[in-house]
């Protein structure tokens, strides 16, 4: 029987789990637990942060520990060849942490040596490597738990259980074969040592048993050198010898020199409620809060009646939420660049008086066909899990490789693909997110964290590409609205789209091409979607596997029982190969 909370419960006043019929009921009932938390989209990784939890570690730790094991049971999606970002809630100090553990594209890159090259576009294709930066996950993993981390389990405690993953096999799932399958040419074309993340030459099917022993290695160099094992030494030269000999420019200086970034986080408090945190630029998570304070506005001006009053995803509601989504991303994917090298207005970007211009721009009869970027200074496949522990602490964690498998492309004996998270620069000397040697791309991965005053509400994310702030909108509008985290997370979704419906890479897209075509799943009626395309929105209905587009999110929620213990309630999403399991 589905068991979610009712539209009328505040969940920030409840005082025990109450279990009762939704008004949109899910499949899957939602995870409880009175100690530690892992929800992802793998069951073994779920298990593997569950293993660090029992040992005496904290989310932090955790996380990491779900990280690397994702690598060897999802590696379509993520991996030490990727990128990842952290948000980390502090129950001592009741504060938030944001790690950005991205990479720089190396120095001798230029927009010029591309065009010698004969790429004419303005992205760096996808399967060059010349689109690969610098991989951040495996730093972004030692300094997660160096810096957030429990102290009471070491790196090499962490990642025994994806090594121990890697060398024994894992049976592969069913949502991951297909992912797998569709990427075999890539795999195979991309490298001399395809083999390597293949099964007899093959992509696996599902429940057969894949072995990685060289990512088994390489976790075991990582665990014992830290990270100059990952960085300097034979990984870093087996990158650097690929990658030249297939035309690109990074040298051994550019992952030697390469460091995580410790970060403010930036946050917007909606309808004075609930505190959004996200990663800075040069992530994407800037565009969640832009459109939640547009949203704010629009309702302020009277456009619109409250959202909470519409009905959930009815025409009203989906064309008021796309519209709002629509004028964020093109502030977003204008500004949003590396803040290092050049300056992201950010304060400016999510100022109220600023946000009411954008929300003056809003039709409530129709869309606006051309939505451009404001100036406020002068009037993308991935992996998202969340943990929590039994001391109140909670980590969002998220990685990618960009496209699936990113390149494709092995190092030699490393049983891993390097990312293509280049293909985010622009290749427009004007353009603020303009390829430069030595500077971070626009970057689509990004985890979610949002409080009630101090106290912590949710630790939550949705991945995929552009539809990761559209999920981490509606997703947290559902909440708000009374549904419980699984039924949050069951809700048929929109994504606006660059690419085609069919297109079910995660972490997929370009910036600046965004707000063509509106995407909707299955689920939400074909009457609604009709009702959208006469107001002139290009409105797409996806079934069947294309409703990866959407995304795989992951809720954990901190509520309270009568007698002041912290129970967590958590979701993990059907569209999804993995689940929620509390520590014991």
């Amino acid at each position: 029987m589905p068991s979610n909370s009712p539209a009328t419960i505040d969940w920030s006043k409840v005082d025990a789990p109450t279990l009762v019929l939704q008004r949109h009921p899910s499949r899957r009932s939602i995870v409880y637990g009175t100690k530690g938390v892992v929800s992802s989209t793998q069951p073994l990784a779920t298990e593997a942060g569950l293993e660090i939890l029992r040992k005496g570690g904290n989310a932090a730790d955790a996380a990491v520990a779900t990280s690397a094991a994702l690598n060897v049971t999802e590696p379509s999606c993520c991996g030490i060849g990727g990128d990842a970002f952290c948000l980390f809630y502090d129950a001592k100090t009741k504060t938030v942490k944001a790690l950005n553990g991205s990479g720089h594209s190396p120095k001798n890159l230029t927009i010029d040596h591309l065009r010698q090259r004969g790429i004419t576009g303005h992205k760096i294709p996808v399967t060059d490597l010349n689109s690969v930066t610098v991989p951040g996950a495996a730093a972004a993993w030692v300094d997660t738990v160096e810096t957030f981390g429990s102290g009471k389990v070491s790196l090499a405690e962490v990642l025994a259980p994806a090594i121990r993953l890697a060398e024994e096999g894992v049976p592969v799932s069913e949502i991951h074969s297909h992912a797998w399958q569709r990427s075999e040419n890539l795999i195979k074309n991309a490298s001399p040592n395809g083999d390597e993340m293949l099964l007899n030459g093959n992509a696996p099917l599902p429940g057969q048993i894949v072995k990685l022993p060289n990512l088994g290695k390489t976790f075991r160099t990582l665990a014992e050198q830290g990270k100059d094992g990952f960085y300097k030494g034979r990984i870093a030269e087996e990158i650097v010898e690929l990658i030249k000999s297939k035309g690109g420019v990074m040298e051994l200086d550019d992952l030697a020199e390469h460091k995580t970034t410790f970060v403010e986080p930036i946050k917007y408090t909606y309808a004075d409620e609930v505190t959004v945190y996200e990663c800075p630029p040069n992530g994407q998570g800037i565009t969640a809060l832009l459109a939640l304070g547009i949203l704010e506005q629009i309702q302020a001006q009277g456009k619109v009646k409250p959202l909470l009053e519409m009905e959930h995803n009815s025409v009203e509601y989906l064309h008021t939420l796309v519209e709002a989504m629509r004028l964020a991303f093109a502030d977003s994917q204008y500004y949003v660049t590396d803040p290092d090298v050049v300056h992201v207005p950010v304060d400016e970007l999510l100022s109220k008086e600023y946000l009411a211009r954008r929300a003056s721009l809003f039709d409530p009869s129709k869309t606006n066909p051309q939505v451009v970027h404001g100036n406020p200074v002068h009037s993308s496949d991935t992996v998202y899990f969340s943990v929590v522990d039994q001391w109140g602490n909670a980590c969002s964690y998220i990685q990618s490789n960009y496209a699936g498998f990113g390149t494709g492309a092995v190092p030699k004996g490393c049983g891993f693909t390097l990312q293509n998270r280049g293909s985010g620069f622009v290749l427009d000397e004007g353009h603020p997110n303009a390829l430069k040697g030595g500077k971070r791309p626009y970057h689509t991965i990004i985890p979610a964290l949002a409080t009630r005053g101090d106290e912590l509400f949710l630790s939550y994310g949705v991945m995929g590409g552009y539809m990761q702030p559209q999920g981490h909108v509606q997703v947290l509008l559902n909440m708000l609205r009374g549904f419980g985290p699984q039924a949050a997370l069951d809700a048929p979704r929109f994504c606006i789209s660059a690419g085609s419906p069919d297109n079910t890479s995660q972490d997929a897209g370009e910036p600046g091409d965004v707000n063509s075509e509106v995407n909707f799943e299955d689920g939400i009626p074909l009457e609604t979607i009709n009702a959208l395309q006469a107001m002139g929105h290009d409105a797409r209905l996806v079934t069947g596997y294309g409703r990866g587009l959407f995304g795989r999110g992951q809720i954990i929620q901190k509520i309270n029982d009568q007698s002041g213990v912290t129970v967590w309630a958590a979701g993990s999403d059907p569209r999804g190969d993995g689940h929620a399991a509390a520590q014991i």
